[in-house]
């Protein structure tokens, strides 16, 4: 027997991280991303209500919607209750979403990042109810949710809605048996609730690869395999495992759409050898302390005095892993210089309570001043 979405190609487009000019998305580089991808017969697009401000979802409309005939591709896109100040504006963001992309239905809509601190939102403002009823009325195809939680905690909600669909999770070979981001965990307790995945971050926000994937597990799989990117093998480990609808991959160039789809486009689960490789690109990543930061930037727009959060991680870890301090300080100048540096964090933990990985913002920016503003 299939699952929902065992039709749909293993790479999704996922349109977080699209190619810009300025504070702009660039339509045209993108419109060439969208030309190529359904090119070569994928198919799902996903986007946020909140994906660069709105700008996201207007693309869509320019580069896909309006160029494609509707029914050659699968659209999703979010509904962030939690930033809303009550029901009513939470429920307008659906029809906002459907005004910006003009899309006239959602193939897959999911309730947006839930968590311990954040699924009470939806319960309070009703949305739960209000997108099923989208639903019946054939706006919303497939309804599901997006979710940065413990095993346990996913089982949880599951139990309490088994109408849902689908579910979208981080699951990459680095997170795989991470205490935090339990990705083995949720996997699995999806799939004992019959729940098809669509993975996120299998790439974990560009950090599994160059120039931000240490240099040790990239020999581990350079050597193995020359030819491959180190992108390959981190999104092919996430397309092999069983129920998986497709894996998305936030293309911020022409030139990472083009590798994803050497490779994807004759997909080929890992092989008993290939997971090995992997595994011991796992173990080196493990021996080295970095902060888990993927640049979704959601602490950034929680940030009341604008400190280069993600920015300051980034070239942190560029120290851990290369240990040039005066390369990272050169950096870390040039990063603040339109923003706030660490040591003006005020410890309000606003940041904190939005961090997908469960990252200690504030103890983390005191390390960064500590050893950058010195």
């Amino acid at each position: 027997m299939g699952f929902l979405g065992e039709e749909i190609k293993k790479l999704g487009f996922g349109l977080m991280r699209l190619p810009m000019v300025g504070e702009e998305v660039d339509l045209e580089q993108t419109g060439q991303m969208v030309d190529l991808f359904l090119a070569g017969g994928f198919t799902y697009f996903d986007t946020a209500y909140g994906y660069l401000d709105g700008k996201s979802e207007a693309a869509v409309k320019r580069v896909l919607v309006d160029r494609h005939p509707r029914e050659k591709f699968q659209l999703a896109t979010k509904l962030p209750a939690w930033t809303a100040a009550g029901g009513e504006e939470a429920k307008k963001m659906f029809w906002t979403s459907l005004a910006r992309t003009g899309a006239g239905y959602f193939d897959f809509y999911l309730l947006h990042y839930l968590s311990v601190y954040r699924t009470h939102f939806f319960d309070d403002f009703g949305i739960w109810e209000f997108l099923e009823e989208r639903k019946r009325e054939g706006l919303i195809g497939h309804l599901g949710f997006s979710a940065h939680a413990t095993a346990a905690y996913l089982d949880e909600v599951l139990t309490k809605h088994p109408g849902m669909e689908f579910v979208q999770l981080q699951i990459n070979y680095a997170d795989w048996e991470s205490g935090i981001i339990q990705s083995r965990g949720c996997y699995e307790v999806a799939r004992r609730h019959g729940k098809p995945i669509v993975v996120m971050e299998p790439v974990k926000g560009g950090t599994l690869s160059p120039p931000r994937l240490p240099r040790e597990a990239l020999a581990v799989l350079s050597e193995a395999n020359p030819e491959l990117s180190a992108a390959s093998w981190a999104i092919r480990f996430a397309a092999s495992l069983e129920g998986v609808i497709t894996v998305l991959s936030g293309m911020s160039t022409l030139e990472q759409m083009k590798d994803n789809l050497s490779y994807m486009s004759r997909f080929r689960p890992l092989s008993g050898e290939e997971r090995s490789v992997v595994e011991r690109a796992r173990a080196e990543l493990a021996k080295i302390p970095q902060i888990p930061c993927t640049d979704c930037k959601y602490c950034e727009r929680e940030c009341p005095g604008n400190v280069a959060i993600p920015g300051a991680f980034l070239i942190m870890n560029d120290y851990l892993v290369h240990h040039d301090l005066e390369k990272a300080k050169g950096s870390y100048f040039w990063e603040i210089f339109s923003k706030a540096k660490a040591s003006a964090c005020v410890k309000c933990g606003r940041c904190e309570a939005v961090c997908p990985q469960g990252i200690g913002v504030v103890e983390e920016l005191g390390k960064v001043a500590k050893l950058l503003e010195g």
